[in-house]
């Protein structure tokens, strides 16, 4: 149901016509046109059951046409799908059966009719049968169409339109490459297109199977970010879904311009990498380097390691979803609803610009001047460094949770001077200046002081503070929270 040989005017319409409709459609005319046979007597009339023979035909051919495609292309069936092949070869050799029969009839039909008129009886009214004339047979045509078509015209005047859905998936916050992780996959049109890719994950394989039928690949400049599910190098995911996808994500980093082959033979043999890798966790990165041994060197390296951290930590900077395979165009998502029956339909419009993409991203704190969301950083204990803000923001980045780090209020704030005798004195508004007796040095606004990604800020008891004159022992007096 998935592939493209389920549907058919999958541009014009999500997910297509399904190709069972018409079927249905054909089947039900089967068994109309059977009826009417009976009904008319004309079950044993020659033209009447060869035009039934040749309507079974149909269904038939295509139930042929269809085993060929499950079999060579898809490499797989299902019982629905035999059932209708059987189906259509059961009427199908009935149909002719009758026809034969039918033919038989009327060879010894006027043979019968002498015998009963030499006897004088009345065989003749009751053997003979209305005939099939072309009027009768070209009205029946003109009912099988109509069968056809009439539903057929019904789905698509009845379809929702779903172009008003495209481009309100979400977009990219920062698209750039700004780590120098992306890879190529595939060279084609203007239209920039960024994949989210796990080189061992089934869905993407699919998807890629999906986007060569449609001819659409060829359209974009494809590029890809890795995002492995597996817990040996993702911290994202508690559950090993794709195991030994970090090895094969680093030999597609190591490749280079070779990227796509590397990706391609991924997607032949992850069933097997898969497998052997859940019994031995070593096997994924030995099968690739016996595979490609001119990336050996650097599969598994610090280099290739960090170069897939930092795929990781893009998808962070643009709160990508834990989920594989997704694609933007331009930046503009395509939705998770249309990587497979709607692939046609949305894409094709993606890249002819067809859509009004809605503006998702959340909004930068404020008093940013990059215009940038928030970042959202690793899990607590994650060694991956914190992205800093970009180039000329002013937003701060608060301290982890139980510092003792006070920002300070806005320039005008109402704020409350401190008591006498505090050995602190409020600076004037707008003033850098340090509080007097403090020891430390205030930073400005526009450079906010981070804590060491690795090593947050402890308070300090009360009782041991210093004399408001003297700094505290070990303090930063650059900026730093103690």
């Amino acid at each position: 149901m998935m592939s493209s040989y389920s549907s058919v005017f999958r541009t014009s319409v999500w997910g297509g016509l399904p190709i069972s409709l018409p079927a249905m459609s054909v089947f039900a005319f089967i068994l109309f046109y059977g009826l009417d046979l009976l009904a008319s007597r004309r079950a044993e009339e020659a033209r009447a059951t060869g035009f039934l023979a040749l309507a079974t035909a149909l269904p038939a051919v295509v139930s042929v046409v269809m085993l060929l495609i499950s079999l060579t292309k898809l490499g797989t069936t299902c019982k629905l799908c035999v059932g209708v092949y059987v189906s259509s070869a059961v009427c199908l050799i009935a149909a002719i059966a009758l026809w034969r029969h039918a033919v038989g009839v009327k060879a010894t039909m006027p043979e019968a009719i002498g015998r009963a008129k030499a006897g004088g009886t009345a065989l003749e009214a009751e053997v003979e049968v209305p005939p099939a004339t072309n009027q009768y047979l070209g009205g029946m045509f003109g009912v099988g169409l109509a069968f056809v078509l009439v539903p057929v015209l019904i789905y698509f005047m009845l379809a929702p339109d779903h172009s008003r859905f495209i481009g309100t998936c979400g977009e990219l916050a920062q698209p750039q490459d700004t780590y120098g992780v992306f890879v190529p996959v595939q060279k084609g049109g203007p239209k920039t297109a960024l994949e989210i890719l796990d080189p061992l994950c089934p869905a993407c394989k699919a998807f890629e199977q999906r986007l060569s039928a449609s001819g659409l690949g060829s359209k974009m400049d494809r590029r890809a970010i890795l995002f492995p599910l597996d817990t040996t190098c993702n911290w994202m995911i508690t559950e090993n879904t794709h195991p030994g996808a970090c090895a094969v994500s680093e030999a597609v980093l190591c490749a280079g311009d070779r990227a796509p082959e590397v990706i391609k033979w991924a997607f032949d043999v992850q069933d097997n990498v898969r497998a052997q890798t859940k019994a031995d966790p070593t096997a994924a990165e030995r099968i690739v380097k016996q595979r490609f041994p001119e990336f050996a060197q650097c599969i598994g390296s610090p280099e290739a390691k960090s170069r897939l951290n930092k795929s990781m930590r893009w998808a962070v900077s643009n709160n990508v979803r834990v989920l594989t395979p997704q694609l933007f165009i331009d930046g503009v998502k395509l939705c998770d609803e249309d990587v497979d029956l709607g692939l046609d339909y949305a894409l094709s419009r993606m890249l002819e610009g067809n859509y009004v993409p809605t503006h998702t991203a959340q909004p930068a704190p404020q008093g940013s001047g990059s215009g940038q969301p928030a970042v959202t950083p690793p899990p607590t204990g994650s060694n991956a460094a914190t992205t800093p803000p970009p180039a000329g923001s002013n937003a701060v980045t608060p301290p982890p949770s139980g510092s003792n780090a006070v920002t300070p209020p806005p320039s005008g704030s109402n704020a409350a001077t401190p008591p006498a005798g505090s050995g602190t004195t409020k600076p004037p508004s707008g003033s850098n200046a340090p509080p007097a007796g403090s020891g430390t040095t205030k930073p400005p606004a526009d450079k906010p002081a981070q804590p060491p990604a690795d090593k947050p800020a402890t308070e300090k008891p009360e009782t041991e503070k210093p004399p408001a004159d003297k700094p505290a022992a070990g303090s930063d007096t650059s900026g730093g929270t103690p």
